[in-house]
């Protein structure tokens, strides 16, 4: 058995994808190899290397394919998920929309569950109805999966937790029943930055990430990855990887890599964070729900507690007896928590949840205003009295 089964998932992930030494010596760090055109010492070698490309090898033949710099951060993204093969795209709605054209054709049908990160109906609205392809939202808490599969059912596309409401689904259970009928399962793994949450062991076989979030986890990087655990869906998704022209930089591979060196450390303290203040605000008296697994009371927290290793920074919360507008002079109170759309990185962020994206939800349907924070790395203390002296200027 390798050596490397026996470390530690941390000890693994600092070392996947490490620099190599030449002649004795070499950096700690792999390089930037930038280039976009790659030469060869023969028309032999090139021929080759072709032919080995054509077969879905990992070697380069264009600039465009990645080079050293990429291949460590596809390596580390392996080493994090468990997985076969890793794909790099722009960004991570990029990545969703590669897993859904690689799987999907004209009179296809795909199981998405109702609480996923909203751009991927855009996503269906704009593109996959064009090309004859069916996306199907469900409630895997409210409605049975085996029975909504059917003979063209190609993929089921799942997220957990979900996006803004962060409800926990059953994994295990939605996996089983996909297998047993043969349909492929993705998930969206980014609320876990791949860490606390590990799909491919619970029977998913493809994990998307948005890079951009806790993996780069600096605010600096867009960038998406795919991360698959059999080869045939790894022929497949690259095989489209290809066709659609996919890459990117150097340089934002490098700064992924380096991000994913500290992602544990990171991690734990968004989740230290992120807990102090979502107890602080269950307690609070303007606060009707908070949203956040972790918390005993949750109602996806026993899954949670079975599947994941722990949480991430994102918090949500209902206010209690006011309305839209007072959740916007909430959010403009806040002097810490920037107002932003994305998250992952190292600052706090605060955004008023879309109406409209909630009402998609079968889990919810109160009409309360939801507030979604991503809780960073300040010191706590002072994010909780960021947070009070919002509640007394906005609801008092």
């Amino acid at each position: 058995m390798n050596e490397a089964h026996h470390l530690g998932h941390h000890t693994r992930l600092l070392h996947a994808g490490a620099a190599r030494l030449h002649d004795g010596i070499g950096p700690v760090n792999v390089p930037v190899v930038r280039t976009s055109t790659v030469r060869f010492d023969s028309v032999e070698t090139l021929a080759d290397r072709q032919h080995r490309r054509a077969a879905h090898e990992r070697v380069p033949t264009y600039g465009r394919h990645g080079m050293d710099t990429h291949a460590a951060l596809e390596d580390a993204l392996c080493a994090l998920e468990g997985g076969r093969r890793a794909f790099l795209t722009p960004s991570g709605l990029s990545a969703i929309s590669l897993v859904l054209l690689a799987l999907l054709g004209p009179g296809d049908h795909a199981l998405v569950s109702d609480s996923v990160y909203a751009p991927l109906r855009r996503v269906d609205l704009d593109l996959l109805r064009r090309l004859g392809i069916t996306l199907e939202y469900f409630s895997p808490a409210h409605d049975d999966l085996a029975s909504r599969i059917r003979p063209e059912t190609r993929l089921l596309y799942l997220e957990s937790p979900g996006s803004l409401l962060f409800d926990v689904l059953d994994l295990p259970a939605l996996t089983a029943i996909a297998r047993e009928r043969g349909v492929p399962v993705a998930i969206d793994n980014t609320w876990s930055g791949g860490w606390f949450l590990q799909p491919l062991k619970l029977g998913a076989n493809i994990s998307v990430q948005a890079s951009t979030k806790y993996i780069a986890g600096h605010s600096d990087v867009m960038q998406g990855a795919v991360i698959v655990d059999n080869d045939d869906l790894a022929r497949r998704i690259g095989t489209t990887h290809e066709a659609l022209g996919l890459t990117i930089g150097a340089d934002d591979a490098y700064l992924a890599l380096r991000g994913l060196r500290t992602l544990p450390v990171r991690l734990a303290q968004h989740q230290a964070n992120a807990t102090a203040i979502a107890q602080w605000l269950h307690r609070h008296p303007h606060v009707s729900r908070t949203f956040y697994p972790a918390l005993p009371d949750d109602p996806g927290h026993a899954l949670w507690q079975r599947d994941f290793s722990g949480a991430s920074g994102l918090v949500s919360f209902a206010l209690r007896g006011v309305d839209a507008a007072a959740a916007g002079r909430f959010v403009n109170a806040l002097r810490l928590f920037a107002i932003g759309a994305s998250w992952g990185g190292y600052e706090s962020l605060a955004l008023i949840a879309p109406p409209e994206r909630l009402r998609a939800y079968r889990s919810w349907q109160d009409p309360a205003p939801v507030i979604r924070l991503h809780v960073g790395l300040e010191d706590v203390r002072d994010l909780i009295a960021d947070l009070e002296q919002a509640f007394r200027q906005a609801l008092h």
